[in-house]
């Protein structure tokens, strides 16, 4: 396809970037990470909203509940990462390898001059946004794990935390959640303060992830605006259409 310009005709080429896998991850995890910062901030202000304790517990559920989707979907990915397309996986995901270095210095270069190269896959920043918001994910799902574990008692932790903190002769089953006549009291606070660290790092990586995901939908607006190539549409279809040749094309 041709379209005429004051530069003279253009080009429009079609190329197949991001298969089915790819695309269903990216939604899936889109969807639940806005659920997680939904249900997070409401759990952090949830003194200031006037939570009752059963409320609490409630939201703690459903936002531990779009954690494991977003685990789940997030441990998938990174095995696809392995088998999927050439854009898919991690040589072209994760910053560094041969050349890596000089393609950044190029693509930088390339948007100052207000001519930016085209990509099929992700161009050599954006594979440093990736892989950081894949970083943050990963320290949501290993700090997030501990956390319900300690608060909710459920897997893969939970029980290991409910036999530590069972009263004596009490079954690790019945320990739930505000189920205080079950529980003992020193091993309770001896498993709040070693869940203490989880907590912190869980809620500094939960602010540091919302300014990356803000910068990357910045980043992703400013592109398309500035490079065309139908990125966002592109994580429905698949296809990007460029006007230039792409460095990674096949």
């Amino acid at each position: 396809m041709m379209q005429q310009s004051s530069d003279g005709p253009i080009q429009y080429t079609e190329y197949f970037a991001w298969d089915a896998p790819t695309r269903w991850f990216h939604w899936i995890n889109a969807l639940s990470v806005l659920g997680l910062i939904g249900t997070g901030v409401v759990i952090l202000n949830d003194d200031a909203l006037g939570l009752s304790a059963s409320g609490k517990i409630a939201l703690k559920s459903v936002h531990a509940s779009f954690g494991y989707v977003m685990a789940i979907n997030l441990l998938w990915r990174f095995v696809w990462a392995f088998f999927g397309n050439r854009y898919a996986r991690w040589r072209a995901i994760a910053p560094g390898g041969p050349g890596y270095p000089a393609a950044l210095r190029g693509y930088v270069m390339s948007f100052l001059s207000g001519q930016p190269q085209q990509f099929v896959g992700h161009n050599p920043l954006a594979r440093i946004g990736v892989s950081l918001i894949f970083l943050l994910l990963l320290v949501q799902l290993a700090t997030g794990l501990v956390i319900v574990g300690t608060d909710l008692f459920w897997p893969p932790f939970g029980h290991w935390f409910a036999q530590w903190v069972a009263a004596p002769g009490v079954d690790p089953a019945a320990v739930q959640p505000g189920a205080s006549a079950v529980i003992n009291e020193a091993s309770y606070q001896a498993m709040r303060a070693f869940r203490g660290p989880f907590v912190e790092i869980h809620e500094l990586a939960f602010y540091a992830l919302a300014v990356v995901i803000t910068l990357h939908i910045i980043a992703v607006v400013s592109t398309e605006l500035h490079e065309g190539g139908a990125i966002t549409s592109a994580m429905f279809t698949g296809r990007k259409i460029l006007t230039r040749k792409p460095p990674d094309a096949t």
